[in-house]
C-alpha cells in the first residue's frame, strides 16, 4: 500500500516532497557532517560505528552494500577489517559499494576516502541500481529515518542479499529508561540544534534530525517490520541504554 503522507520531522508531507526536503538538509551539512556527528555525540557514534562493522564482520571476496552511507564513516571501516581478515585468511577483496540519495556526501566521502575496495554512487534506497540476490551483506547507519518508506527500502534490502546474506541497521532510538529518555530529550532539543547554529550555521537541519529521531518506530516496532520485509531472526543490540540500536536480521 502507497502510504499517503510521509514524516519530515514533526510534520506531515507529501510523500513526493520528502525526497527534495532530505535532499536539501544533507545538501546543507555535508561539509561538516562528521565534525557535527562527533560533537553531538561526545564521540561516542564513532564506538557505535566500531562495533557495527565489527558485527558485520567482512570476509574477502564479500561483497557489501553501505547504503546511505554518506561520507563514508562505515565503509572505511569495514574496508580496514577486510583486508585484516584477508591478511588472515587470503582470497579476494571485498567490494564495498557505498549507495546515497545525496550527491553532495559522495562527493565528500570520495575526497575523504580511498581505500580501494570502496566504489561510490548515487542512489535511492528504495530503488537501487542493484541485481537481485547480489550481496552478502548490507548495512545502513543513521539513514533508514531519513527515508520516505522505510517499509519498502526495508524490502528493497532483502531484495538485494543472497540467501543467507546478514542486514545490519544502526540507527538513534529511544531508550528505555524513562530517566535516560528525559535527559536525552532535554540535550537533544536543547543543545544538538544550537549547536547546528552555532558550527554548521544551520539550526534548521538539526532540529529536522532531532524531531526525525523521535518520529522513528520503537526499537521493537522496528524489529517487527525488519521481520514483514522477509527476514529472519530479527533482532536489535541497545547501545548506551538504547540511544542508539544496531538492529539485524538474515536473508534466509
Amino acid at each position: 500500500m502507497t502510504e499517503t503522507r510521509a514524516t519530515f520531522g514533526y510534520t506531515d508531507v507529501d510523500p513526493a516532497e520528502k525526497p527534495r526536503l532530505v535532499r536539501g538538509v544533507f545538501d546543507r551539512v555535508a561539509s561538516r557532517y562528521d565534525l557535527m556527528n562527533d560533537l553531538m555525540s561526545a564521540g561516542v557514534h564513532r564506538a557505535w560505528k566500531d562495533m557495527t562493522a565489527a558485527r558485520l564482520n567482512p570476509q574477502p571476496g564479500e561483497r557489501i552494500i553501505d547504503c546511505a552511507g554518506g561520507t563514508g564513516d562505515i565503509s572505511k571501516r569495514l574496508a580496514k577489517l577486510s583486508r585484516q581478515a584477508k591478511a588472515r585468511r587470503g582470497g579476494e577483496d571485498a567490494e564495498i559499494l557505498v549507495v546515497d540519495y545525496n550527491a553532495e556526501m559522495v562527493g565528500v566521502g570520495r575526497d575523504r576516502v580511498t581505500d580501494p575496495e570502496i566504489a561510490w554512487a548515487v542512489g535511492d534506497a528504495q530503488r537501487l541500481p542493484l541485481p537481485d540476490a547480489c550481496a552478502d551483506a548490507y548495512v545502513i547507519a543513521f539513514g533508514i529515518r531519513n527515508v520516505t518508506d522505510v517499509s519498502v527500502a526495508l524490502v528493497e534490502a532483502r531484495r538485494v542479499l543472497k540467501p543467507g546474506g546478514r542486514f545490519l541497521c544502526l540507527e538513534f532510538s529511544q531508550p528505555p529508561a524513562k530517566a535516560l529518555r528525559a535527559a536525552y530529550d532535554a540535550y537533544s532539543f536543547n543543545v544538538i540544534p544550537a549547536v547546528g547554529e552555532f558550527v554548521a550555521k544551520d539550526r534548521e537541519s538539526y532540529q529536522y534530525l532531532v524531531e526525525s529521531i523521535r518520529r522513528f518506530p520503537s526499537q521493537d516496532r522496528f524489529a517487527d517490520m525488519i521481520t514483514q520485509a522477509g527476514f529472519k531472526r530479527a533482532g536489535y543490540t541497545n547501545f548506551s541504554g538504547g540511544v542508539a540500536a544496531l538492529h539485524h536480521g538474515w536473508a534466509l
